[in-house]
């Protein structure tokens, strides 16, 4: 009996060394995730650089990343909404209501993008708190613009350059499709193991001054943009071998 439990005594930390060095070597390959928020319009049709928060539209995304490091992974990136832009929900400056331009677009977003986790703590293995992280990407946005100048008071303008403006608009064909460079940054709160809730905000730099359908008759001057809120759900899936350990051999 002393025999015996001479051998178990040696044999517990034995098995549970070999478990603590097993289970630091496996870790998660893969993220899916799924969010819901806003798109935020950025152009000639609202007064703020902050955008224009009173059209503000639901979008709803999804994702998909591989994990290269404890630092870095790539993502893949779906999203699917719309962006609205009104002169006349603003009352200052007062050519706004007397201009009276208005569009909207459905937009549906493609792009990737290469994402640092700030705290390297990718795939860990028991994830804990809260892990900020930044991207940078590019993508394209699929539009279908619907522009109105319906109510344009032409009498309230004294010259003629926003009338001539809004002529060379009209004969402007809108684009059904933009390049993006998305850039953002999110912040990332382990709930179990394999789910954490994420939040994020994005902004789209881009290269046409017609998001909106307007350029010449508003302001030539600025190319127009759009950003996005969103909060939403993260997933790991899969196991791989750890990546800063050398792989132990059974035997």
């Amino acid at each position: 009996m002393r025999s015996m439990a001479k051998k178990i005594a040696w044999l517990i930390p034995l098995v549970t060394y070999s478990h603590f060095i097993y289970a630091q070597f496996y870790t998660h390959r893969y993220e899916a995730g799924i969010g819901a928020g806003t798109f935020v319009y950025q152009g000639d049709l609202t007064p703020s650089d902050a955008g224009s928060y009173q059209t503000i539209a639901p979008n709803i995304g999804f994702f998909a990343a591989r994990i290269l490091n404890r630092s870095f992974s790539v993502r893949a990136n779906f999203t699917f909404g719309k962006l609205k832009g009104d002169d006349a929900r603003y009352e200052k400056p007062e050519y706004r209501r007397q201009r009276n331009f208005n569009f909207s677009t459905p937009v549906t977003e493609l792009s990737g993008a290469l994402v640092w986790n700030i705290l390297a703590k990718n795939a860990r293995e028991q994830p804990t708190g809260f892990s900020p992280y930044v991207f940078a990407g590019a993508g394209v946005s699929l539009l279908h613009i619907s522009r109105s100048w319906s109510n344009y008071n032409a009498e309230y303008f004294n010259s003629e350059s926003v009338s001539a403006g809004l002529a060379a608009d009209i004969a402007h064909r809108t684009p059904g499709a933009a390049i993006i460079l998305p850039a953002g940054v999110g912040l990332k709160y382990a709930l179990t193991p394999t789910i954490s809730l994420a939040a994020e905000t994005g902004y789209r730099f881009m290269f046409t001054d017609y998001l909106d359908g307007f350029s010449q008759g508003a302001n030539p001057n600025k190319k127009d943009s759009y950003h996005s809120h969103s909060i939403g759900l993260v997933f790991s899936l899969g196991y791989k071998d750890r990546y800063d350990c050398p792989p132990v051999s059974k035997r």
